[in-house]
């Protein structure tokens, strides 16, 4: 009796894992930036091959609808609503505004976030162990890079006396990481200069107030439309023969002095443990935020002796990698 209970269940149970097994998965992914900027920092490529590695292939058991604002904010509630409306199994999100877009465009479909800096603080978790809601994903919450790019932006800089903080408006979180490094500045007698940009041509004015300002650094807070124009930015800086420092380590790659922080391609690998576990039938609301594994500093070694300027020895040492 009890062997043919069991091979009932047996045969019960079968057709769902088939069913399972066949089933094709309908992710959506959502992003401020465009969808070339994402190609070329390899982010969408990292993430592909995350899913790869569990089993989700695209065209064979997997469908990824993706939206993309290219760095205009405003079209980025548009394009939440967009994805919902196609009923899909899981949403990524990419960028503070992506994440908040979705959030306000869904309270059923789950959402994974591949990067926010304190998803507690700004209303998409009830915690980083238990987020309670339809929401997780990887976050650097705790881990505030912006105070230690102000330091290292003061060692390689001696006297450095006045700085640029170039901050995007669009970005909720930065109010707190602006009063963050403003606080440590005062610490340490550093003036503050905080200019705000959202497109290109912001930035440009942000450039040319830094002279008028006669700052001697610039730090950019960590924004994924500031990322995208990584160029631009580095550009401008050098044109300028400013220090400059960005959180991605594409920055440096790109022309700019210095980065701090994530490696970021490491969280789209990532985004896709979160994605297994729920197409697999976990709940959002009960997987804990990740935090990065580690920071990484990296130096343009080339761009230092392009605007003029001698990067300490004890810099170099620290550095996981100079650009030469």
């Amino acid at each position: 009796m009890l062997i043919a209970l069991g091979l009932g269940a047996l045969a019960t149970a079968l057709p769902s894992f088939a069913q399972q097994r066949d089933k094709i998965w309908r992710i959506g992914f959502l992003s401020v930036r465009s969808r070339q900027s994402l190609l070329d920092t390899g982010r969408i490529d990292a993430f592909l091959q995350g899913l790869r590695e569990l089993g989700y292939v695209e065209g064979k058991n997997l469908v990824i609808e993706g939206r993309y604002a290219d760095g205009e904010f405003e079209r980025v509630p548009g394009l939440a609503a967009e994805l919902v409306r196609l009923k899909l199994d899981v949403i990524v999100t990419e960028g503070d505004a992506a994440n908040h877009a979705a959030q306000k465009a869904t309270a059923t479909i789950p959402i994974i976030v591949t990067v926010t800096p304190d998803p507690v603080g700004q209303g998409l978790a009830s915690s980083l162990a238990r987020p309670g809601g339809n929401i997780t994903g990887l976050s650097t919450a705790n881990i505030d890079v912006v105070p230690k790019q102000l330091e290292l932006m003061m060692t390689a800089v001696p006297g450095l006396s006045r700085m640029a903080v170039l901050f995007n408006p669009a970005n909720t979180g930065h109010p707190a990481r602006l009063k963050s490094i403003s606080a440590e500045a005062q610490k340490v007698g550093v003036t503050i200069v905080p200019l705000n940009a959202r497109n290109t041509e912001d930035i440009e004015r942000a450039f040319s107030s830094m002279t008028r300002e006669r700052v001697k650094a610039v730090t950019i807070l960590p924004d994924s439309y500031f990322g995208q124009q990584r160029g631009q930015i580095a550009g401008l800086a050098l044109r300028q023969r400013l220090p400059s420092i960005l959180n991605v380590q594409e920055y440096p790659e790109a022309g700019g002095l210095m980065s701090y922080g994530a490696d970021v391609n490491d969280n789209f690998r990532r985004v896709a443990t979160f994605v297994d576990k729920i197409l697999k039938g976990a709940k959002p609301g009960d997987l804990p935020f990740e935090l990065p594994m580690r920071l990484y500093l990296v130096i343009n070694r080339k761009t230092a002796k392009a605007i003029g300027l001698t990067i300490p020895q004890e810099l170099l040492l620290r550095a996981d990698r100079v650009i030469e």
